[in-house]
């Protein structure tokens, strides 16, 4: 019986790969429960809605020549929510909710760029941040406190932040490039 060289090599390359693919599965963490993961696209969900109002805040922001940044107002929200979070982690609470700001603010930075880029005038649909914008987001806010409470437990789990990181992905949609989705992300999820 006579074998090729280009055969034998060819088995052995493809060995070699099966053994790669076979030792890189070994290396994964494991999944979270069907019950997590549900309890993760959840909040990966409520991230995406209020990252979706990002667009109205900056609308309000460029009619009425605001400044994207509000840190006094941002330290009375974090406050407020810190206070609301009973029995969670304040600090763990507060990068949560910090991180969703610098979201949004990335956001509505990216849109105002990209407005000044074509020389937008003002908007004619332009919510009122007060009469239309917050009461969205002071919704949102014990939905996210909720979820943050079945989340907290388990970013200690293996596995949960990959999952957390691969589902965003595909969950929060609402963004320019990415960055934003990734800055939602920073400071809670990779502690």
């Amino acid at each position: 019986m006579k074998f090729s060289k280009t055969s034998s090599l060819g088995k052995i390359f493809a060995c070699m790969f099966l053994l790669f693919m076979l030792a890189a599965c070994q290396s994964l963490p494991p999944a979270p429960s069907a019950a997590d993961a549900a309890q993760i696209d959840h909040l990966l969900m409520l991230i995406d809605q209020r990252l979706a109002v990002a667009p109205m805040v900056a609308k309000a922001k460029w009619n009425a020549g605001g400044a994207v940044n509000d840190p006094p107002r941002e330290q009375l929200i974090l406050d407020a929510v810190t206070a609301q979070a009973k029995g969670l982690d304040a600090g763990f609470v507060r990068r949560f909710f910090q991180a969703q700001f610098d979201a949004s603010k990335a956001l509505q930075l990216g849109l105002h760029a990209q407005w000044r880029r074509q020389g937008a005038g003002s908007f004619a649909d332009a919510p009122d941040l007060g009469r239309d914008v917050r009461p969205v987001l002071d919704k949102l806010t014990p939905q996210l406190i909720a979820a943050l409470g079945k989340i907290e437990p388990l970013l200690a789990q293996p596995g949960v932040p990959a999952y957390i990181e691969m589902r965003s992905r595909i969950l929060v949609r609402g963004d320019l490039d990415g960055v934003p989705r990734g800055v939602a992300l920073q400071g809670w999820l990779r502690n």
